[in-house]
């Protein structure tokens, strides 16, 4: 099966989001989220007890996509109340291989525990994602890493970053279960 790759988001910051936006094509972003916490749990129920099991040794385990998407989630909700309540915010990069080594790999934490978590975070963020205007929308804050990015542009990114990562969850378990 040909793996897809994503654009290094520091070196490759444009074809990083082209890449993203592309796996959300024009699909409604606040859907595709809405139904992402769904597809998790039916995902680590399919993986059992192979949850935490890595493709390779650099590969992330289907547990530890789930763990990511919750950081992701977490840091694009600060980032969404940085962009509305402030004009042109910094809004900071951050490592995500050092944050799913450092905060899920050496932890029992289970999928439970993660979803308990990633399901009121989305909902809130979706729900003001709903009552944003558009010149809410078109507030930006400046990332580190990639420079301007609208309220829009982040909420559409984190949809195909979802279905990016439930992608990469899919192989992993695919690989770990001999697939």
């Amino acid at each position: 099966m040909q793996v897809p790759s994503s654009p290094d988001p520091v070196s490759e910051p444009k074809a990083y989001q082209d890449h993203l936006l592309g796996l959300l094509g024009e699909d409604d972003p606040a859907e595709v989220q809405a139904g992402a916490a769904e597809r998790w749990r039916s995902l680590v129920t399919e993986a059992g007890n192979r949850g935490r099991e890595r493709p390779a040794p650099r590969e992330w385990s289907v547990i530890e996509c789930l763990g990511h998407a919750v950081d992701a989630e977490v840091v694009s909700a600060a980032r969404y109340r940085w962009i509305l309540a402030h004009d042109e915010p910094p809004l900071i990069g951050y490592d995500q291989d050092l944050w799913v080594d450092r905060l899920h790999t050496p932890h029992d934490e289970g999928a439970d525990e993660l979803l308990a978590f990633f399901e009121p975070v989305r909902e809130a963020n979706i729900a003001l994602w709903a009552r944003s205007s558009e010149e809410d929308r078109a507030r930006f804050g400046i990332h580190a890493e990639r420079g301007a990015e609208s309220l829009d542009l982040l909420f559409r990114m984190i949809a195909g970053h979802d279905r990016f990562h439930l992608a990469q969850a899919l192989r992993a378990l695919d690989a770990v279960a001999g697939g």
